[in-house]
């Protein structure tokens, strides 16, 4: 098996040196704990990014927890644990959300990924690979917290969004990813969003003391993306399987995260090798 992951790395090296290929963003989010709104955020950050221009993929990685799908009331035809199982193609597996976003489900038994067999690996990096080009960004829907296998897809995506509320759990949770991702990766480009604010100040207030310490203590320059308010048509929203920059256009959560987004598409982009790199790193680092 070692010898054929060998060659198949070597193979997909080739490929990515080829010149004029365009690369796909990889953008992996994740969060010290659950019930920040992670997920909810991964799903309205793609939607704003559509609204820009932007074509758009997730991969639902929340091993275990999977529910991007949940939250605009869709049932996934397929997922990437199928794939595997049945040798399906990756165009079997993407489902179409609201304005033309693009879903993979991870499905039960996904979580079983990073020990596949060597053919099965060799499908799964071939398939992922063949995405390459062919949207602007993926963003990947991680699990919170520390375990190996979410470290594994932060450290290959090209940068991650950290998603924190002010509350002080969420937060030392956070930097404690931060310092593990940092350890493993000192180069990864990490930033934060400060979630369910209770006013501009508040929010203002965790992002720099939390950029502050980590700079302090980890010589990490870590940036804030933004802040996005607490707004009660979050949780209407959720409720009724809506995104909720759909739902409530209008409201304070969707105003500041479309600022958000069109100050993001500003930010200079830490571009790596894309999707072939991501599945590399994902499986031989």
């Amino acid at each position: 098996m070692r010898d054929q992951a060998i060659q198949l790395r070597e193979k997909m090296t080739r490929k990515n040196a080829k010149p004029g290929t365009l690369n796909t963003r990889v953008l992996a989010v994740t969060s010290g704990k659950g019930g920040v709104g992670k997920s909810n955020f991964t799903l309205n950050f793609a939607l704003a990014l559509i609204e820009q221009g932007k074509s758009v993929l997730i991969i639902d990685v929340d091993l275990g927890f999977a529910n991007i799908d949940i939250l605009f009331g869709h049932v996934p035809k397929q997922t990437i644990a199928g794939m595997l199982d049945k040798q399906l193609s990756i165009q079997e597996l993407i489902e179409k959300g609201p304005l033309g976003l693009q879903l993979i489900a991870g499905g039960q038994g996904f979580s079983g990924l990073l020990e596949i067999s060597a053919d099965k690996m060799k499908h799964f990096m071939e398939q992922i690979g063949s995405l390459q080009g062919q949207v602007d960004f993926v963003l990947l829907d991680t699990g919170a917290g520390l375990s190996e296998n979410n470290m594994r897809f932060l450290l290959a995506a090209d940068e991650v969004l950290l998603v924190t509320t002010p509350e002080p759990t969420s937060v030392t949770d956070a930097y404690s990813v931060v310092k593990v991702m940092h350890a493993k990766d000192s180069d990864l480009a990490i930033r934060l969003v400060v979630n369910q604010c209770t006013d501009g100040k508040e929010g203002q207030q965790t992002a720099m003391n939390f950029t502050k310490v980590a700079g302090n203590f980890l010589d990490k320059d870590i940036r804030t993306l933004g802040i996005l308010p607490s707004d009660f048509h979050v949780p209407q929203a959720v409720k009724l399987q809506q995104p909720f920059l759909l739902a409530h256009p209008n409201s304070a959560a969707s105003k500041a995260l479309r600022t958000l987004t069109a100050e993001y598409l500003e930010m200079p982009s830490p571009f790596k090798i894309g999707l072939r790199g991501f599945v590399m790193k994902l499986f031989f680092k």
